[in-house]
């Protein structure tokens, strides 16, 4: 069978499972929390990472990114899903799987894959309602002490309100993010210009796909809320839950592949290369520099909104995943009460990520970077190599598919590792 035969079999999914589970609110409710957690602050990067290297490389990452999202978030998804034991977290699952020496290393690199993207949000929260509130409404400048403790305080309150206080959070914020994508998509189509098309140039080509594969990865990442996700499908749907997991990620990277992509696109076509590679060395968002070229108030307006909901989205459900992970590593060694350790996890987190950005440090570029390679691992590698180790996973050993995840994610680590030193 080959890759496109196998890949598209898994996509389409089966009528007869489709048919036995239906189609609930519940279901959208996590279409649109997996949606709000993978757009984050970096969409408003991604048509100036993306589009730089030209429009074949462009059109070929546009290609992989849907099955790229779907297999690899749906395995981890699998992976979680495949403990004896019901309510198993990620932490417990990878220990029960691998051993508690090398669960417990592999749960505290995921932490730590996740909680530097918290630190990031929280000083990009800060900067974008402070950067409103100044420019936008006139006011004088807030106390950032003040202003980044509130910030902080409200969107951890809404985790700690519960699963549908959260779930009505995603949605508040999504929907209209997902509406303002769009519209802002379709109000720069008359601008758009015809790219220049150039032969495929070999080498250089293959390079530009390959350094392009961790931006597509991250831009379209959902890993830190699907430990949490499973569970909650595990608890509704029992034995369904794989299969309603399977459906719901993938509506999720059929949104995310239609509404981000359309944007980039949008963005790219309205954009010369010259002034990609300005706005890349001037290091503003592709709003940003449509507003500075162009003086347009609706773009204007548009950015710092936006910005917000997409960060404030991707930070809940970011924080999702850190919570539920940072509860296990403390509980395990301690032996505290998780419910002890769960409320003594959230304490640090809140006070780190207020402390972040209060002092709005300049090196959390570099801290996103290096939690890259761990998250691609985790999200790629690591369930394909459970799929081979663990008999409860046997059934989905598709071997055209299982070598395409291992492939991208291991093109998609190397890369990263590669931009780092370089």
């Amino acid at each position: 069978m080959s890759l496109s035969a196998d890949v598209s079999r898994e996509l389409s999914g089966s009528p007869s499972t489709m048919a036995s589970t239906g189609w609930r609110r519940h279901d959208t409710h996590w279409v649109i929390s997996l949606f709000g957690t993978a757009v984050g602050a970096g969409i408003l990067f991604l048509p100036i990472n993306l589009g730089l290297g030209g429009i074949w490389p462009l059109i070929i990452v546009a290609v992989l990114a849907g099955p790229m999202t779907f297999l690899a978030h749906r395995g981890l998804a699998r992976f979680v899903l495949s403990s004896s034991r019901p309510q198993a977290d990620f932490t417990e699952v990878a220990e029960e799987h691998f051993g508690k020496m090398a669960g417990r290393l592999i749960s505290a690199l995921y932490f730590l894959s996740i909680f530097p993207i918290l630190l990031i949000y929280g000083v990009g929260l800060t900067n974008t309602v402070e950067s409103f509130m100044v420019n936008q409404l006139g006011l004088a400048s807030p106390d950032r002490v003040m202003l980044s403790g509130v910030l902080v305080f409200a969107m951890i309150a809404v985790m700690l309100a519960g699963e549908k206080a959260m779930l009505r959070a995603f949605a508040v914020m999504v929907y209209p993010l997902a509406a303002i994508l769009l519209a802002l998509s379709c109000y720069l189509i008359p601008q758009w210009q015809w790219p220049e098309v150039t032969a495929f140039e070999g080498t250089s080509f293959l390079n530009t796909v390959w350094l392009a594969l961790p931006v597509t990865v991250f831009a379209f990442s959902h890993a830190a809320a699907i430990s949490g996700f499973a569970n909650v499908q595990r608890r509704e749907y029992g034995e369904q839950a794989e299969t309603k997991s399977g459906l719901i990620l993938r509506n999720t990277t059929v949104m995310l592949v239609g509404f981000v992509l359309f944007f980039v696109f949008s963005c790219v076509l309205s954009l010369s290369p010259a002034q990609l590679a300005e706005a890349k060395a001037q290091n503003v968002s592709v709003l940003s520099y449509l507003a500075n070229i162009t003086d347009n108030p609706v773009i204007v307006t548009l950015g710092p909104l936006i910005a917000f909901i997409a960060i404030s989205s991707s930070f809940l459900g970011h924080f999702l995943g850190a919570r539920e992970s940072l509860k296990s590593l403390i509980a395990k060694p301690t032996g505290l009460p998780l419910a002890k350790a769960d409320k003594l996890g959230i304490a640090l987190m809140f006070f780190a990520i207020w402390g972040a950005a209060i002092i709005n440090p300049g090196i959390l570029g570099l801290m996103e970077t290096l939690s890259g390679p761990v998250i691609a691992m985790i999200l790629f590698i690591m369930p394909v190599v459970a799929i081979y180790k663990v008999e409860a996973l046997a059934r989905f050993r598709h071997r055209w598919v299982n070598g395409f995840i291992l492939l991208t994610g291991a093109l998609a680590v190397s890369a990263l590792l590669f931009s780092l030193l370089k």
